[in-house]
């Protein structure tokens, strides 16, 4: 029993300092688009070279203002969701059969591996 308590008290001293010495986690979703936190699907509006509009309706937003999750319009049936993916430069919003990758106002919508179309940001 005493060297099991002398275990899990090393596993926990371990995580500890694993906890100080990594990078912090949330990190990672700087690097998503920016939301007063309002919530307004007009706020962020991806305009595409294909001459349509995609607004990015946000769902869950970060303390510090990234969109973490959202509704992406992309037809007449209401918004798809989407999910921030953590990327090492610019931004990815993942949905069920499309992605969207970007860079500060530029980005590529992708409809799969062949059907993919450029676009900037639009936001009031």
């Amino acid at each position: 029993m005493r060297a099991g308590l002398g275990k899990l008290l090393a596993s926990f001293t371990f995580l500890g300092v694993a906890a100080t010495v990594l990078p912090n986690p949330s990190s990672a979703a700087d690097l998503g688009l920016i939301s007063s936190g309002r919530g307004g699907c007009s706020e962020i509006v991806f305009v595409c070279e294909n001459g349509r509009q995609y607004p990015l309706c946000p769902i869950a937003v970060s303390v510090v203002g990234e969109v973490i999750t959202a509704s992406l319009h992309t037809g007449h049936r209401g918004g798809a969701h989407v999910r921030l993916v953590p990327m090492g430069v610019g931004y990815r919003y993942a949905g069920r059969g499309f992605w969207l990758d970007g860079f500060r106002d530029n980005a590529v919508l992708n409809f799969g591996k062949h059907s993919q179309v450029a676009c900037t940001i639009q936001q009031s």
